[in-house]
C-alpha cells in the first residue's frame, strides 16, 4: 500500500473521491507499519458514526479535576439548544481553556450541541488542541476518526505529535489514511515524515517521499533539503546526502552541519573537517550546533584528543561551549568504552562551570554502571537531585539501571517507586533489575502490576521476563508467557526465541534449547509446545551461538554439523562469535580436526576465538597443545584477556609446567588486568599448588588485599592437595576471625584435607558443624568426602554403614572412593560390593575394573585378577590412555602410553635398568605385575608406565640433585608410587608427581601422601 500512496505523492494528483474499490492494493501499505504489518487495516466506510461522548475522558492519566472559576459556569448551565451563537461561544471558550479538564468540559458541551456534524472545522480544531498534550493523543485520534471532513492541519498536528512521542506505527498508519483521504503533505509536514523514516531506517519509503518532493518542486526549500540530508545520513547513504546538499539552491548553517554529521557517521573524519573548513570559506559562520557536531563526531569515533582540541578552540572563535558540547564528548567516550575518560570529562564540565542537563546525566550514568562505580553513581544521582532533573523518565531509567547493575537493588526499587512519571521503558528497567537479581517471581509480579496500572507491556518486557524464566529452568512458565505474549497481540521476535535458547542452555536444559531452535524453523513439526506459535522465524547469528553450546553439552556432533551447514548456507560463519561457538562445539564433541579447520578459516581471529581453541585442547586432555597455541597467539600480536589466563593457568597445573606458569604469571601482572582479579589469583594459587610450589601459592594469597570466599577456598584446597591439613585448618580459622562466611566448597576442601591426612575426628567435627554453625547444608559431595575419611582410615565397615544411612542415593564417585579405600587396605570383600554397584552405574568405565583387579593382586588373588582382565578384553573395555608430562627447560616433554618414539628412549631405558638393579638389590619386588595378551607375566622390573619414563628422563636431563616435576593424567599405580619413592632415596633428589588425586612429594624414600592416595 505504501507503494500506491507514494505513487500518488509522485504524481501530485489525487484519486477520485469516493475511492474505487481497489485502486491501491492494501499490501502496498505494509511498509508503513514496520513492526506490525497488518495492524492498520483501512476502514470499511469513509467515516465512522459520531457518538455523543467525551473521547478519552475515562481512561486518561491526566487529572480530571475541574476549575469552575475558569469555565464560565453560567455559560455551561444556560446552553441548551444547538444554535450558531452557542457554538461560537463554545469555540471562543476553547481558546481560553488552560487545563485539559477544562478543555474536555467544553468538548463535552460541543458534543451535546451536535456541533461536530454541523461544523467540521470545530472537530479539526479540537484535534489540534488535543495534540498539544502528549497524554491525550489517543483522544485526538479517536476524535479525528469521528470527524466527517478532516483537514491537513488536523492530520499534520497529530502526525507531529506522534513523531515527538516516537509512536512510529501510529504515525505511519495516520499518514496512510491521510493519503487515502486525498490529502498530500505540504512542505512543512514533509520533514516530519522524513524524520520518521529516518528513525525507522525506512530508506525505500524515504526515497519515495523524496520523489514526491521533486515532483512538487519543493526540494528548493531549505528545511526540506536539510531533512533529506539528515534522513539519508541516518540510513547510511552518504552519497545521496551529498547529492541533496549539492543540489540545494540555498544552504544555511543547518545544511552544512547536517553534511558534517553525515561524514562523521561514516567515520570520515578528515572529510568532515574539510567540509567544516569549506563552510567558513563559503561565508557561513559555524554556530554552536556546528561545533558540537564536529567535536561529538570526533568523540563518537574514538578521537577524544581531537574532540578536546575542538572544545578548547571554541572560545578562541568567540563561542563558549554549552552543555550540549560537553554532552557530545561524554556520550562519545561512553560509546567507545572510555568510561574513565567520560567521568573525567564530566568532572571538567562541572569545574568549567557548566550545569548538567537531562542528557548529561543519562549519558554519564552508564559509565558508572560499566565501571561498577556505585559511589560515583550515587554522587551523580545526588547532582541530578540538586539540579532538579530527576523527574525525567530517561534520567530515572538510567538511575535504576545503574543501581541494579551495581548490585544495589534496594536503591533501584526506591527510585522506581518514587518516580511520578513512569513509561514502559522504566517498567522494563525495573523488571530487568529483578531478573538480573534472580527474583523471577518479583519480576512477574511487577509485570502484573504494570498491567493493572493500565500500562501495556511491549515485546521488550516479555523478552526480559522470558529470559529470567529460561535462565532459571522454568520451561513450563516460559512457554506460558510466550503464549500470553501472542494472545496480547505482541508478535514474538527473534530475540524472544534467542533468550529462550540461551537461557535453557545456561540452566542445563540443552534439549529444550534445541527444541526451541527447531520450533523457530518449523513451527508445525509436532514439537511446538504452544499451538499459537504457528510462525516461522529465521535464526540469526545470536541464535546459532545459543544452539551450538546446547549441541556441545549433549555431545550431539551430528546436530552441530547440521547447524554448521545452516551457517554456511546463510553466510554466518564469518561472524567471529558464530565461528568461535563452532570451534567450541567441535572441541567438546572431541573433533579437534574440525575445530582447527573452522578456526584457521576465521578472518581476523580475535582473543575470543583463540581462547575457544585453547580451551578445546585442554578439554581434550592436550594441555601442552594449548600452551603452544598461546605462543602462536602472541606471535600474531594479540593481547590475552583475563579469560585467557583463566584457561591457561589450570593447563600449567595439569602438566606441572611451573616454569611456563611463572612466565604467564609475570605476563598477567604486566598486563595489569583488573577484570576477574580475584578469580585469576585463585587460578594462580591452584596452579602453583599443583606444580608443587606451595610457597608461591601462599605468596599470591598474601598479596591480595581484598579476598573473597573463592580465594580463601583456593588456599585451603592448596594446603589440602599437599597433605598439609593443619595449615588448611589455620587458614579457615583466619577466615572465621575476619567474619567471612564459608560456603559448601570451603567444607569440601576441609574434609578433603582430613581425608588425605587420615583425621577422622576433625572430619566429623567439620561435617557436623556445617549446617548447625554455618547454615551450609551437606551435599552428596560432602558425604563422599566423609566416606573417603572413613575409608582412608581403614574404617571400611563404618564407611559402608554411613553410605546406607545417608539421605542421598550414592553415585559412582562415592562407590569409587570406597573402592579405592579397599585397594589401599586390601579388602576384596567390601571392594567387590563397591565394584558391583559401580559396574551397574558405569558398566563401560574400565578404571573401575582396574581398581578391583589391583585389589585382587594386592590380596594375592592372581586368578581373580587374570579373569577380570580377560573379561575386560572380551568386553573391549579401554582404559584411559595414560600420559605423563615433564618440563625440561622451556620444553614440555610428553610420554604417552604405548608409544616409543622419544628420541632419547635408549638412554631413558638404560637409566631405568641401573635404577631397577639398585632397587632389586635393596630387596624390593614390584607389587603390580602386568600381564600381556597371552596371559604371560612380563619382566616385573620393565619400564612400562609413563611416569617411570618421565622420571628417568628428568634425572638424565637435569643437574644432579635438581628436583624432578612430573604430571600424570591418571592415578599412579602401586608399583610406580613405590618405585618413585625408592628412586628419590637412591638418586638423592626430590621427586614431585602430580596425578589426578594427589600431589606426591617424595624425598628420602618417603611420600607426603603417607601411602594413602
Amino acid at each position: 500500500m505504501i507503494c500506491a500512496a507514494m505513487e500518488i505523492l509522485h504524481s501530485g494528483s489525487l484519486p477520485p473521491h469516493p475511492f474505487p474499490s481497489s485502486p491501491f492494493p492494501d499490501t502496498c501499505f505494509l511498509h508503513l507499519s514496520p513492526h506490525n504489518r497488518n495492524f492498520f487495516p483501512l476502514p470499511k466506510s469513509k467515516f465512522r458514526v459520531s457518538t455523543p461522548r467525551i473521547i478519552g475522558f475515562k481512561h486518561s492519566t491526566v487529572s480530571n479535576h475541574i476549575h469552575p472559576q475558569t469555565l464560565l459556569p453560567s455559560f455551561v448551565d444556560t446552553l441548551t439548544n444547538s444554535s450558531p451563537t452557542e457554538i461560537g461561544d463554545s469555540i471562543s471558550l476553547l481558546n481560553r481553556c488552560s487545563t485539559l479538564s477544562e478543555f474536555r468540559q467544553i468538548h463535552g458541551r460541543i458534543v451535546k450541541l451536535n456541533a461536530l456534524k454541523w461544523k467540521s472545522s470545530i472537530g479539526n480544531k479540537l484535534v489540534v488542541l488535543y495534540c498539544k498534550n502528549q497524554w491525550s493523543l489517543e483522544d485526538a485520534r479517536k476524535l479525528l476518526d469521528e470527524i466527517p471532513n478532516r483537514t491537513v492541519p488536523a492530520y499534520a498536528a497529530l502526525i507531529r505529535s506522534y513523531c515527538r512521542s516516537e509512536q512510529w506505527d501510529e504515525l505511519f498508519s495516520l499518514f496512510r489514511l491521510m493519503v487515502y483521504e486525498g490529502m498530500l503533505p505540504d512542505k512543512y509536514l514533509v520533514p516530519t515524515i522524513l524524520k520518521a523514516c529516518s528513525a525507522m531506517l525506512l530508506l525505500r519509503i524515504g526515497k519515495m517521499v523524496h520523489g514526491f518532493v521533486i515532483r512538487k518542486s519543493v526540494e528548493s526549500d531549505v528545511f526540506v533539503g536539510n531533512a533529506l540530508i539528515h534522513f539519508y545520513s541516518n540510513c547510511g547513504d552518504l552519497g545521496s546526502s551529498r547529492s541533496v546538499f549539492h543540489s540545494m539552491q540555498e544552504r544555511d548553517v543547518v545544511s552544512w552541519t547536517a553534511l558534517i554529521s553525515a561524514y562523521m557517521e561514516e567515520g570520515l573524519l578528515d572529510e568532515a573537517k574539510h567540509i567544516f573548513h569549506l563552510m567558513q570559506l563559503d561565508g557561513v559562520k559555524p554556530d554552536l550546533i556546528s561545533w558540537s557536531a564536529l567535536l561529538s563526531g570526533f568523540a563518537r569515533n574514538g578521537e577524544i584528543d581531537l574532540a578536546l582540541e575542538t572544545l578548547e578552540e571554541m572560545p578562541e572563535r568567540g563561542l563558549q561551549p554549552t552543555v550540549n558540547s560537553w554532552n557530545g564528548i561524554i556520550s562519545g567516550c561512553v560509546q567507545n568504552g572510555y568510561l574513565e575518560d567520560a567521568l573525567d570529562m564530566f568532572s571538567r564540565m562541572l569545574w568549567y562551570p557548566e550545569d548538567p542537563n537531562i542528557i548529561t546525566i543519562a549519558s554519564i550514568l552508564p559509565a558508572c554502571t560499566g565501571l561498577k562505580a556505585l559511589r560515583l553513581g550515587k554522587a551523580i544521582h545526588a547532582i541530578a537531585l540538586k539540579h532538579g532533573i530527576v523527574g525525567n523518565v530517561y534520567v530515572e531509567g538510567s538511575v535504576i539501571d545503574m543501581y541494579s547493575k551495581c548490585g544495589s537493588y534496594d536503591y533501584a526499587e526506591k527510585v522506581f517507586v518514587k518516580a511520578e512519571n513512569k513509561n514502559t521503558a522504566m517498567w522494563n528497567e525495573m523488571i530487568a533489575a529483578y531478573v538480573n537479581e534472580g527474583k523471577v517471581e518479583d519480576a512477574l509480579g511487577l509485570l502484573r502490576s504494570m498491567q493493572k496500572d493500565g500500562w501495556k507491556p511491549d515485546v521488550i518486557t516479555y523478552n526480559t521476563i522470558l529470559s529470567g524464566h529460561a535462565r532459571n529452568g522454568l520451561k513450563t512458565q516460559a512457554f506460558e508467557l510466550l503464549s500470553e505474549m501472542v494472545q496480547m497481540g505482541l508478535k514474538p521476535n527473534v530475540v524472544s526465541f534467542n533468550v529462550l535458547i540461551s537461557g535453557f542452555q545456561q540452566s542445563g536444559l540443552s534439549y529444550e534449547a534445541l527444541k526451541v531452535f527447531r520450533i523457530m524453523q518449523s513451527p508445525s513439526d509436532g514439537c511446538n509446545p504452544n499451538e499459537v506459535l504457528n510462525l516461522s522465524m529465521r535464526p540469526n547469528p545470536i541464535t546459532i551461538t545459543g544452539a551450538l553450546p546446547a549441541c556441545a553439552d549433549l555431545n550431539l556432533w551430528c546436530q552441530g554439523k547440521e547447524i554448521h551447514g545452516y551457517t554456511l548456507r546463510n553466510g554466518f560463519e564469518p561472524n567471529i562469535f558464530v565461528s568461535s561457538a563452532l570451534v567450541d562445539m567441535y572441541a567438546k564433541c572431541h573433533d579437534m580436526d574440525s575445530a582447527n579447520k573452522v578456526f584457521f578459516r576465521i578472518d581476523g581471529r580475535n582473543t575470543v576465538s583463540w581462547n575457544a581453541l585453547m580451551a578445546g585442547y585442554i578439554y581434550n586432555k592436550q594441555p601442552e597443545e594449548a600452551l603452544k597455541l598461546f605462543l602462536e597467539m602472541l606471535g600474531e600480536g594479540l593481547q590475552p584477556s583475563s579469560i585467557t589466563f583463566m584457561i591457561l593457568f589450570p593447563a600449567c597445573g595439569d602438566i606441572a609446567a611451573i616454569r611456563f606458569g611463572r612466565g604467564l604469571h609475570g605476563y598477567a601482572a604486566k598486563c595489569q588486568l583488573d577484570e576477574l582479579k580475584n578469580a585469576i589469583a585463585s587460578a594462580l594459587i591452584d596452579m602453583y599448588a599443583k606444580c608443587g610450589s606451595i610457597l608461591d601459592a601462599k605468596s599470591v594469597f598474601d598479596s591480595e588485599v581484598e579476598k573473597d570466599v573463592p580465594l580463601w577456598n583456593a588456599m585451603i584446597s592448596a594446603f589440602s592437595v599437599h597433605g598439609m591439613a593443619r595449615n588448611a585448618f589455620a587458614v579457615f580459622v583466619q577466615m572465621e576471625l575476619l567474619g567471612i562466611l564459608p560456603d559448601h566448597i570451603t567444607f569440601v576442601s576441609l574434609l578433603s584435607a582430613c581425608a588425605r591426612d587420615g583425621l577422622v575426628e576433625e572430619g566429623w567435627k567439620y561435617f557436623n558443624s556445617m549446617e548447625i554453625s554455618y547454615g551450609v547444608a551437606a551435599t552428596l559431595e560432602h558425604y563422599t568426602c566423609m566416606v573417603g575419611i572413613l575409608g582412608g582410615a581403614g574404617l571400611l565397615d563404618e564407611a559402608l554403614d554411613f553410605i546406607r544411612q545417608m539421605p542421598y542415593p550414592p553415585d559412582a564417585c562415592m562407590w569409587a572412593t570406597l573402592l579405592q579405600a579397599c585397594r589401599v587396605h586390601s579388602n576384596p570383600e567390601i571392594g567387590e560390593r563397591a565394584a558391583k554397584a559401580l559396574f551397574e552405574l558405569e558398566p563401560d568405565n574400565a578404571t573401575n575394573y582396574m581398581l578391583l583387579s589391583n585389589i585382587y593382586v594386592s590380596s594375592g588373588m592372581w586368578d581373580f585378577a587374570k579373569n577380570l582382565r580377560s573379561f575386560m578384553r572380551g568386553r573391549k573395555l579401554l582404559t584411559i590412555k595414560e600420559c605423563s608430562y615433564l618440563t625440561v627447560g622451556s620444553h614440555i616433554c610428553t610420554f604417552k602410553g604405548g608409544e616409543s618414539s622419544h628420541p632419547e628412549l635408549e638412554e631413558i631405558l638404560e637409566a631405568w635398568d641401573k635404577l631397577a638393579r639398585k632397587m632389586e638389590l635393596s630387596g624390593y619386588f614390584p607389587l603390580d605385575p602386568v600381564f600381556d595378551d597371552e596371559e604371560k607375566e612380563l619382566d616385573p622390573f620393565s619400564c612400562l608406565h609413563t611416569e617411570k619414563l618421565a622420571i628417568c628422563f628428568g634425572i638424565i636431563s637435569s643437574n644432579t640433585y635438581r628436583p624432578v616435576h612430573v604430571s600424570k593424567n591418571i592415578r599412579m599405580c602401586i608399583d610406580c608410587h613405590t618405585s618413585a619413592k625408592l628412586i628419590s632415596k637412591i638418586d638423592g633428589r626430590e621427586i614431585f608427581v602430580k596425578d589426578v588425586c594427589f600431589y606426591h612429594h617424595m624425598k628420602d624414600g618417603i611420600c607426603s601422601c603417607q601411602d594413602r592416595w
